[in-house]
Parts: C-alpha cells; sequence; structure tokens
C-alpha cells in the first residue's frame, strides 16, 4: 500500500492506493471513521484501489465539514492524482456519500458500489430495528470523530430533504449496484427501492455476512466487492 498526501484547498488529506488497473475509489462508514478498509489483503483484485481518509479524522488535516465539502474533497483528489473516471465503492456511510457523489458528477464517478448503506431516509421503524439489533452485532473496533461524524450527520438529514433528491435519482444513470449483508441488523429495504429507482440499478444480498464483513468475512467481502466492481 503507498500512502500519499494531496493538498485540497490548503488541507493535507491522506490518500493510501494499491494495486493496478481500473481505478475504484474506496469510502468508509462512520460518517466521521478512519480509513478502515485500506488494507491490500481486501482490496478489489485487478483494480487500483484509492483510500481517502476523510477531512478532520486520522492522518487528514481540516475539521467538521459537510457532505458537500466531502464531495468536493473526493473531486480535489480525483484531479490531483490524474484519474479522469473511477468506479465509486462506500461502505455503509460511504455508500451514501458514493450515491450523492454519483447523481452530483456522473460525469466522474463509472458505476457505484455501494456495500450495507443506509439509503437516504430518516424512517422511523428502519431506526427502532438497528436500535433493537446492536445488543448482537459483532463488535469492531473503528476509531472515529464525533465532531465529524456530528457534521456530516447533519447535512445528511438536510440533502435527503431537498425537494429535487428523488428527481435527481431518478434521472441518474451511472450503474449503481447495492449489496446488502444478510445478517445486517439494518434493514435492507432502503437499498432495494434505490435499485429498483435508478435507471441502471441492481440490489443483490450476501447471506450470512454482518455489517462489517469486511472485518469478519475478508475473503467473502473481496471476492464481492471485486466481482462488483469488475461487472461495472
Amino acid at each position: 500500500m503507498e500512502s500519499r498526501t494531496v493538498q485540497v484547498d490548503g488541507v493535507a488529506l491522506h490518500v493510501g492506493v494499491t494495486g493496478q488497473g481500473r481505478d475504484v475509489l474506496v469510502l468508509t462508514g462512520g460518517p466521521g471513521c478512519v480509513q478502515y478498509l485500506e488494507q491490500d489483503e481486501i482490496s478489489p483484485a485487478g483494480h487500483r484501489a484509492w483510500y481517502p481518509e476523510p477531512r478532520g479524522v486520522g492522518r487528514s488535516g481540516g475539521g467538521p465539514h459537510s457532505m458537500e465539502r466531502a464531495i468536493a474533497d473526493l473531486e480535489g483528489i480525483r484531479a490531483a492524482v490524474g484519474v479522469d473516471r473511477w468506479i465509486v465503492l462506500g461502505h455503509s456511510w460511504g455508500s451514501d456519500l458514493a450515491v450523492r457523489y454519483a447523481v452530483e458528477h456522473p460525469e466522474a464517478v463509472t458505476g457505484v458500489v455501494g456495500v450495507a448503506g443506509r439509503g437516504p431516509q430518516r424512517d422511523r421503524s428502519w431506526s427502532e430495528a438497528y436500535e433493537a439489533g446492536k445488543a448482537s452485532e459483532p463488535v469492531v473496533a473503528i476509531d472515529w470523530v464525533p465532531a465529524v461524524h456530528q457534521a456530516l450527520s447533519a447535512s445528511f438529514a438536510d440533502w435527503i430533504r431537498h425537494p429535487g433528491l428523488w428527481r435527481g435519482l431518478a434521472d441518474c444513470a451511472v450503474p449503481m449496484h447495492f449489496v446488502a449483508a444478510g445478517d445486517d441488523i439494518r434493514p435492507s429495504w432502503p437499498l432495494a427501492q434505490l435499485a429498483a429507482l435508478l435507471p441502471r440499478g441492481r440490489f443483490s444480498t450476501v447471506p450470512g455476512v454482518p455489517h462489517d464483513f469486511w472485518s469478519t468475512h475478508p475473503e467473502i467481502w473481496t471476492k464481492t466487492v471485486t466481482d462488483a466492481c469488475a461487472a461495472l
């Protein structure tokens, strides 16, 4: 894994890079988590994978910010490293950020692979199911920054209330494949809805794995993301 530092609007952002082949941008969850997917052994095979650490988190400078700023950082990184277009692979919150990125910058995104995302909703029954299942979820320790999490969560809430949200999604021609983890405590119906709405959407489920199966079932994770990226 190679480590790079990219300057975006005067802030130093950490970006890891590994592999060779088609370019894949890999986004982690939280929001506000460190770049926990930056591991050679779980990178999508046959691709060159880019691993940015979010602004204000871990090895990246800056602080709390909005989704707009997060997407501007991704575009700044893309320009700095000289990538024309890339697949965007996002886990959890990273899936939701990838969707917005593709809608707003379709010229930059070849396709989206969204794994175990929430989807653009604040449904009470979804949240109740999530809260009820917390005690049974496998514990995976991940460092995170509460202030960044809070700022991005507030920005997410603003985004999903935007009057043009669903129109923009329905008009987005970027292919997107949403992958649910079969044993995730987070209900997957929002991902299935997204796949049905998008002109080139697809939905599938990986049975028998929890939300963080990149950690608990790394071989299954690697095969899942490799196959999904290759199909795009």
